[in-house]
């Protein structure tokens, strides 16, 4: 499929059409090339989105846009190995890394919520300290990307490549939806792309430090997340 730049100007509904037709025609294609189509649809109005977990999809973005932004948001509650792998990705790849913070600080949320709202509450304190600053952070762009796999649990068994991201009415591109952990391990060690040390330290999916732990021997890679609780997503993606 062939993108033509499309900074502005389409309706929603044309955006959607637009997301529906290129995850059909793109579903079989290399992570590159639904990432080139991204970049040459939405120019600068496109931005990867990472959790610092790995740069896998900031390392593929990099190839096919340099200095592509990459939009990392810093909760506040990160584990160091987190802000530094943040720090790392700024410094040697061929990015620029945005780096978004919620409206409140952790302690002015303590004062109107009162402490450790992530063990009261977590939902809201995932709406405050997530999703509302990435929905900030995501209005000058038109179109996203995400490290989405549909191997990592259940509720991501259906992500497309190329969708329509209703709730922000955006263009959510997932060019690794299809790879599976082996793949990931597989571009890693052929690209030496940067990881986040806790991998190597039994997370298997890397949060906030108060809301994350170690997964057990044949546990998905989203167990350690909320773990106790019925939660499996912190509101970024449904």
């Amino acid at each position: 499929m062939t993108g033509t730049l499309l900074a502005g100007g389409l309706t929603d509904r044309a955006l959607a059409e637009l997301a529906g037709q290129a995850g059909r025609e793109l579903e079989d294609a290399s992570a590159s090339d639904i990432l080139k189509w991204a970049t040459d649809t939405f120019g600068t109005r496109f931005c990867v989105t990472s959790s610092m977990e790995d740069a896998v999809v900031a390392h593929l973005a990099s190839r096919v846009l340099p200095g592509v932004d990459v939009v990392f948001l810093d909760t506040g509650y990160h584990f160091p190995e987190t802000i530094g792998t943040r720090d790392a990705v700024q410094a040697v790849m061929d990015v620029n890394v945005i780096t978004l913070t919620p409206r409140q600080s952790v302690a002015e949320q303590d004062a109107e919520h009162g402490p450790k709202l992530h063990d009261r509450n977590p939902d809201l304190c995932c709406a405050l300290r997530k999703v509302e600053p990435l929905e900030d952070g995501l209005r000058s762009y038109t179109a996203w990307a995400t490290g989405l796999r549909r191997d990592e649990s259940p509720t991501r068994a259906n992500t497309p490549v190329v969708g329509w991201d209703e709730k922000r009415r955006k263009v959510k591109v997932s060019p690794i939806a299809r790879w599976t952990q082996d793949d990931v391990d597989a571009y890693v060690a052929e690209h030496g792309v940067l990881t986040n040390p806790l991998l190597m330290d039994g997370y298997a999916s890397v949060g906030c430090e108060p809301c994350t732990r170690r997964v057990l021997e044949g546990e998905d890679a989203r167990a350690g997340r909320w773990a106790g609780r019925g939660k499996t997503e912190c509101g970024l993606h449904g």
